[in-house]
C-alpha cells in the first residue's frame, strides 16, 4: 500500500498555476511534519515548503509569495498551491511525512511520494 501518492503535476507556461496534491494514508497523515521537496534535473533535492502540527508552514526563499501548502484535513491530503511558475521551478516534486522540521524540509522522512513532474516553459 503506498503511503503518499503525489499528482497535479504538468506542463505550463511561464506565469501559470499549478496544484499538486498528495493523497496520504491515516498512518503518514499523521506525522509531525508533512511537506513538499523538488529536485531539479542534475540537481540535488531541497525542500520547498512544510506545514507541521501547531507550528504553522515554512517556506523556502524560492517558494515565498508564490506557493501555499495546505491541508484538508477530511480528506488526509496535502496541496501545495504554485502561483507565477518560473523555468527554475521545473523540477520533480515529492511529497513528503516525516517527524521532524527544518525550515522548508521535513527531516526524519519516513514516507516519500512516488514524485511528481512540473515543467515549466519560457
Amino acid at each position: 500500500q503506498e503511503q503518499l501518492v503525489e499528482s497535479g503535476g504538468g506542463s505550463v507556461q511561464a506565469g501559470g498555476s499549478l496544484r499538486l496534491s498528495c493523497a496520504a494514508s491515516v498512518d503518514s497523515y499523521r506525522s509531525y511534519c508533512m511537506g513538499w521537496f523538488r529536485q531539479p534535473p542534475g540537481k540535488e533535492r531541497e525542500g520547498v515548503a512544510t506545514i507541521a502540527d501547531y507550528s504553522g508552514t515554512r517556506y523556502a526563499d524560492s517558494a515565498k509569495g508564490r506557493f501555499t501548502i495546505s491541508k484538508d484535513h477530511a480528506k488526509n491530503t496535502l496541496y501545495l498551491q504554485m502561483n507565477s511558475l518560473k523555468p527554475e521551478d521545473t523540477a520533480m516534486y515529492y511529497c513528503a511525512a516525516g517527524r521532524g522540521r527544518s525550515g522548508a524540509a521535513c527531516t526524519g522522512v519516513a514516507y516519500w511520494g512516488q514524485g511528481t513532474q512540473v515543467t515549466v516553459s519560457s
